[in-house]
């Protein structure tokens, strides 16, 4: 995700705690920021997830395999 996106988010998230009402639209902009920035933090753990090995007692490298979704 873009810095420029990130500081935006910051921008909304401080005049909403400072106590300024955000206007519908920008309501909605955070919402879809946020959404954006949460997509980019699990699309680097599943990268990270991706090239894990486990180092086996024997000193084998196991591949971590992904979890069977039920």
């Amino acid at each position: 995700m873009e810095q420029t996106r990130i500081d935006r988010i910051n921008e909304l998230a401080r005049k909403a705690k400072s106590g300024v009402e955000l206007t519908p639209e920008e309501i909605q902009e955070r919402t879809i920021l946020r959404q954006e920035y949460v997509a980019s933090v699990r699309a680097s753990l599943v990268g990270h997830l991706d090239n894990t090995y486990i180092k086996e007692e024997d000193g084998s490298h196991t591949k971590l395999e992904k979890k069977n979704e039920q």
